[in-house]
């Protein structure tokens, strides 16, 4: 039997419309479900940022533009024969979906294969999705980890292995009253005054961590390893150049880039970003903390 489950995240309503099986397997979008009045408001104040639509079929035909794999996981990027933006998912070189969307990004049809890797199709798919969607409405989909601490946010920038769970880690257990919001992909927007939010949302990657909480973002902090404790402030396009790596988005499409290249460089002048070349100890949590809590 196929339902249709409404959903919020950072204040962003979607919908998804599958089998009732397959619902049973997203346990990490519980937090943000809602009736439809949740998520997108009455007819006067409605925001509907996009809806996806799950069934089986056949492989559709497109046309291949790029792509990018990290630890077996891969993302095909290219166009259906009639145009429309088309993504194939893989999981070890075996594909588990194909996502089709509309060219503004507000509908998307997943054409799912059944099998081991279905949840890592619609977990992807729904990313995606909601990172081209919202990219224009000042909001970005990072790849982090976000702490919350004395009702304030405090996000952790990488490359991957580079020690960004390990740290947050670091935080929750040495600095009291520090809990984790999300380990690997939480969700910044701009309030109607610029404020930074920084979101917990239903992606973690391997720390199952899906809470529906916000708190004002009040420091951003790009870690390197190192064999001692140093943390700076980047300033100007440091700081913009420390985002940009970390943010999901299609920069070749013009619309969703210039939604991007804005909702970073009001980060970047608004939000203290520092780097901070560390140990994984204690002492490297310490000195963060102390620094950019000042």
């Amino acid at each position: 039997m196929r339902e249709t489950r409404y959903y919020k995240v950072a204040g962003h309503g979607f919908s998804v419309t599958a089998e009732s099986s397959d619902f049973g397997m997203m346990e990490n979008y519980a937090p943000f479900c809602c009736d439809i009045v949740g998520a997108y408001g009455t007819e006067e104040t409605q925001e509907r940022a996009f809806v996806l639509d799950i069934e089986e079929g056949e492989a559709p035909v497109y046309a291949e533009e790029m792509r990018q794999e990290e630890e077996g996981q891969e993302i095909v990027c290219g166009r259906a024969e009639d145009g429309r933006p088309l993504f194939e998912f893989r999981w070890w070189q075996q594909t588990a979906g194909w996502l089709v969307c509309a060219k503004n990004y507000d509908e998307g049809q997943l054409i799912i294969k059944a099998g081991p890797q279905r949840k890592m199709a619609i977990d992807n798919a729904l990313m995606v999705l909601y990172a081209l969607a919202t990219a224009d409405k000042g909001t970005v989909l990072f790849h982090a980890a976000v702490v919350s601490h004395q009702g304030r946010a405090y996000m952790f920038l990488g490359k991957s292995g580079t020690g960004k769970s390990t740290h947050a880690g670091l935080w929750v257990r040495h600095i009291g009253g520090t809990e984790l919001v999300n380990d690997d992909n939480p969700v910044v927007r701009l309030d109607g005054e610029g404020q930074a939010v920084a979101y917990g949302s239903p992606w973690s990657g391997k720390t199952p961590c899906y809470r529906n909480v916000c708190y004002p973002l009040d420091g951003i902090v790009l870690l390197s390893q190192a064999p001692y404790n140093q943390i700076e402030p980047l300033r100007g396009l440091a700081a913009y150049a420390a985002l940009v790596p970390s943010i999901s988005g299609m920069r070749w499409d013009t619309l969703i880039a210039e939604g991007l290249h804005q909702t970073e460089n009001t980060l970047a002048s608004t939000v203290p970003t520092w780097h901070l070349a560390c140990l994984p100890d204690k002492a490297a949590a310490e000195l963060c903390q102390q620094t950019i809590e000042k």
